[in-house]
């Protein structure tokens, strides 16, 4: 294994080095060092009420993956942190998530923690803290795996002997009650989805299984007061189109299958499609895109079932009650996974009305821009939101492209859009109130920014209300891009 390093060189780095994979070029090539910093340089001010922990993770290959076959989904799980209290960045850290290939490839014993929770792959997608844990998150029935406050690997949790089958990548806090909310799926668990609340204890309370017509890719949900809302697209489980794939395909849509068949399976689809194809999803255009709305009290039976334009959504931005109706804002992929297709076409942020008397859904575009990445205040999630806060133009292979920080004001309908320089490439910014009981703008927005010209990224902190800079926290490295994050509130 290589130790981790304490890195005070300042000199620019080399030019990444060039790769006919997108995934494997520019800020998304992965890094090879595991690195502890403490005391960070810092330009401006890091606010006094900041005390707690950035967490982000994302992709990134261990070993070389081959260039034909890899795609960014399916890396090595990476988590980064900085600690951030009395006005200080005391360190940075970033930790590979010790899955077994990890382990196994680092010449360390694996700690696999609760085995039964899920499967055990790439640890890559979400980052939060919940009943004291750090956990980091993927979907496709993965178990989440619990990292220690210093993000070193503690092993598979399986929620205190209360999980199985695997998680979600996406769970949302209720604001209110402080439990965790989410619905997940498993590729050979049958055409059904699964609904858990997890307490403040850790533990899952409530399980509802959400029987679907097909088994699709259900990345992310939306939680309001009182329902819970799904996103069954037209993006569906296949395994190839030959007689085996084909067969493979019809047999998990109604049974179920050891870990160990579904891990072989899954591995198997990533070595023989390769590249953007490399998922074993595909696009389905025959299959009519709609939202499912459960009561958050309910059962399967109780589920209700709405046609919304056909699309795919990985990441809502939010969703609320309105009277009669639920207001759903969701950033719209035209396709994803479509064959003959380039790596995404560009997603857009739209607001869905969903009236729940008469079953009618209208659409309408909140803003034209290439975006991904949504967030929105914490404390809103569930209700009525004024801001929400994208990336622009950051599903793109073309490194070129210059990405921007976008804030929605959904009462103007203004988006102010913030740049980083000429050479600056923000990831997901995610935003942090002053206090408890501060205004939605009352806060800062934070985020990692890569550097192409010195080969580095910096935590950069925003006022909310001036999106001026308010801090920039220097790393002596780089932070690949990666999925998501977020920030867990110091414990003193």
């Amino acid at each position: 294994m290589t130790p981790p390093v304490v890195s005070e060189n300042t000199a620019p780095a080399a030019p990444l080095r060039p790769s006919a994979n997108p995934f494997l070029a520019g800020n998304y090539a992965p890094v090879h060092e595991e690195v502890t910093v403490t005391d960070l340089d810092v330009t401006g001010t890091i606010p006094d009420y900041l005390d707690g922990r950035y967490l982000r993770v994302g992709p990134n290959p261990l070993t070389d993956p081959d260039p034909a076959k890899h795609h960014w989904f399916l890396g090595d799980g990476m988590a980064h942190g900085l600690r951030l209290a009395d006005g200080t960045a005391h360190w940075y850290r970033n930790r590979w998530v010790r899955s077994a290939l990890v382990a196994r490839a680092l010449g360390e014993p694996w700690k696999p923690g609760a085995r039964g929770a899920g499967l055990d792959f790439a640890g890559n997608t979400n980052i939060i803290g919940h009943a004291g844990r750090t956990l980091v998150l993927t979907e496709a029935g993965a178990r989440p795996y619990e990292l220690t406050e210093e993000l070193d690997t503690v092993g598979g949790s399986d929620f205190c002997g209360t999980l199985v089958h695997g998680y979600s990548a996406h769970p949302k806090h209720d604001p209110d009650t402080g439990e965790l909310h989410a619905v997940s799926y498993h590729p050979m668990r049958g055409n059904r989805v699964r609904y858990t609340v997890t307490g403040v204890d850790g533990r899952v309370r409530r399980a509802v299984d959400i029987e679907l017509t097909e088994q699709t890719m259900m990345h992310d949900f939306s939680l309001t007061e009182h329902y819970v809302v799904l996103y069954d697209m037209p993006v569906v489980l296949d395994f190839g189109g030959g007689p085996i794939g084909r067969a493979v395909s019809r047999f998990v849509a109604t049974h179920s299958a050891p870990d160990a068949v579904v891990r072989a399976v899954m591995r198997g689809s990533e070595r023989t499609r390769g590249g953007i194809n490399a998922m074993p999803y595909r696009w389905a255009p025959e299959k009519q895109a709609r939202i499912g709305v459960l009561p958050r009290d309910g059962h399967s039976g109780d589920i209700r079932w709405f046609e919304v334009p056909q699309c795919y959504v990985f990441h809502p931005l939010n969703a609320y009650e309105d009277g009669a109706g639920l207001v759903l804002d969701v950033v719209t992929h035209p396709s994803v996974f479509a064959v003959g297709a380039g790596l995404f076409e560009p997603p857009a942020l739209d607001r869905w009305t969903v009236d729940l008397a008469t079953g009618r859904v209208s659409s309408a575009r909140l803003d034209d821009d290439p975006q991904e990445f949504p967030r929105v205040d914490e404390r809103r999630v569930g209700k009525p939101h004024r801001y929400g806060y994208t990336i622009g133009s950051v599903m793109t292979a073309d490194s070129s492209t210059p990405r921007t920080l976008l804030r929605h004001d959904l009462h103007t309908g203004q988006t102010r859009r913030v740049t980083f320089d000429d050479d600056g490439e923000p990831g997901e910014f995610v935003f942090v109130p002053a206090s408890a009981d501060a205004a939605e703008d009352d806060g800062v927005v934070m985020g990692f920014v890569y550097r192409r010209g010195t080969d580095r990224s910096d935590l950069v902190l925003l006022d909310a209300q001036t999106l001026e800079t308010a801090a920039v926290v220097h790393l002596p490295c780089r932070v690949p891009h990666g999925f998501h994050g977020n920030w867990v509130p110091g414990t003193g």
